[in-house]
């Protein structure tokens, strides 16, 4: 039995969390909640039981748990995250903070496990994840030389700023969270702009790839777009390999794969949709066919639920993985 911290608990992402650790049943006798001073004091409700969610100070931090889901946003975790550590909980940090420290962790569990250098572990990027789950087993047979990344990413990805900024733009109102409307539009700019001309979004994808799937000579590019969905990421691979494929090899890879689920018929007009990837643990992919302008590489269409396999439940399996492998 576990000692359990959900930090960031009122927030979308904590209360995927909770629902998470509800669902698959587990095992703790201690579960604490924190969150802002601002959402402090609230309650919420899990199997029956009332919670008051406690404001996080460095002195709540400083005891032990066995573990903290973290999902409050990268200066809290930069803040909190080592004094968790400190106090000899594992920490499971959804925020960029860590990702790309050299002894920290980045990991899907689909794809790698952790090795516990240090006892933060990093939750990478909601894309990154649904786009990996799919890129391993081709990289486990044919090897991967290159991967071109197109996203179509849902508002809740902003948080519930997001949403509001969508569902208010339906009744005119100028967004809030977004510099232009989201509402029948579509932005090509998620996180900030860098030097390179690159946001900072479709730099995390390249350079989260390369990490996960530890190919650090894989080329790899990225154009991330928010478009008006509320849930779910969609996302166009463009992969090239190393070795000889068709794409009838693809679609038995992914039908024998247990962590994808291949949707691939075009007669009948079926293929992966955010509509019914949201909602549901699975990551889907479909509209695989061949470049006809590359030797040797393919487009796959992949969806997945962005609070669920991009964030929460990646998490929750990412603790489900060392509990069943006895890894800590």
């Amino acid at each position: 039995m576990y000692k359990i911290a959900v930090v960031g608990a009122t927030g979308l992402v904590g209360q995927k969390m909770l629902e998470v650790l509800e669902r698959k049943e587990v095992p703790f006798d201690e579960l604490v909640l924190y969150s802002s001073q601002r959402s402090a004091g609230k309650e919420v409700s899990y199997k029956g039981k009332n919670y008051i969610v406690k404001a996080l100070t460095e002195e709540e931090a400083n005891q032990k748990f066995d573990f903290v889901l973290m999902s409050a946003g990268g200066k809290t975790s930069e803040q909190f995250s080592p004094i968790f550590e400190n106090a000899g909980s594992i920490v499971i940090d959804n925020s960029s903070a860590f990702r790309m420290h050299q002894d920290i962790d980045l990991v899907v569990p689909e794809v790698n496990q952790p090795k516990l250098k240090r006892k933060i572990i990093a939750n990478p990027n909601c894309s990154t994840i649904q786009s990996v789950v799919p890129l391993k087993p081709l990289q486990d047979k044919y090897g991967i030389k290159r991967v071109a990344y197109t996203t179509y990413q849902a508002v809740s990805g902003s948080g519930v700023a997001g949403i509001n900024d969508l569902k208010n733009g339906e009744q005119g109102i100028e967004p809030v969270n977004y510099p232009h409307p989201i509402y029948n539009n579509a932005l090509p700019h998620i996180d900030v702009f860098l030097e390179n001309g690159y946001t900072k979004e479709e730099q995390k994808m390249i350079d989260e790839t390369k990490k996960i799937l530890e190919l650090e000579d894989i080329r790899v590019t990225a154009t991330c777009v928010r478009i008006p969905v509320q849930d779910s990421h969609s996302v166009a691979i463009n992969v090239t390999l190393d070795k000889t494929a068709t794409v009838e090899e693809i679609k038995v890879l992914f039908e024998n794969n247990p962590h994808v689920k291949l949707v691939d018929n075009i007669e009948k007009n079926e293929y992966p949709m955010a509509i019914t990837a949201t909602g549901t643990d699975n990551v889907y992919v479909g509209r695989i066919r061949q470049d006809d302008s590359l030797d040797n590489t393919f487009h796959i269409w992949c969806t997945a639920d962005n609070l669920l396999k991009g964030a929460a439940l990646n998490a929750v399996q990412i603790l489900e993985q060392i509990h069943l492998n006895k890894l800590n």
